[in-house]
């Protein structure tokens, strides 16, 4: 479901066929999100290309991998959200918790500024 590369020290985080993240994706995501951050100060970018749709569970399973990120003194950044995605960050008031950046490289980018 999710597909990982990694770029110099980061690790990016990508769905696999996705087009909707909701209760039905939910639990397998969650627990590969959790792992990747059982190692301390791991650097993630989840790339949010292709979803075209988040649930409340899928909006609960990023504020879990946020809490999970900085409970291992990890950071998580969120990238290429579509304009329907957003809207919902939004609506939400996520936009204003969540890391969120345009592209890929621009989350790698902002790992280096705040170092």
């Amino acid at each position: 479901m999710l597909k990982t590369e990694k770029i110099d020290s980061i690790v990016v985080v990508n769905f696999d066929d996705i087009r909707k993240f909701n209760a039905l994706v939910t639990d397998p995501i969650k627990d590969q999100l959790f792992e990747l951050f059982e190692k301390p100060n791991t650097k993630l970018v989840i790339n949010l290309k292709g979803v075209e749709y988040i649930d409340s569970s899928g909006f609960g399973v990023f504020l879990s991998v946020m809490k999970s990120a900085n409970n291992n003194y990890g950071d998580l950044r969120f990238c290429n959200i579509s304009d329907e995605v957003m809207e919902l960050f939004k609506l939400l008031q996520l936009h204003n918790i969540l890391k969120i950046h345009d592209t890929v490289d621009d989350c790698i980018k902002s790992f280096s500024n705040e170092e």
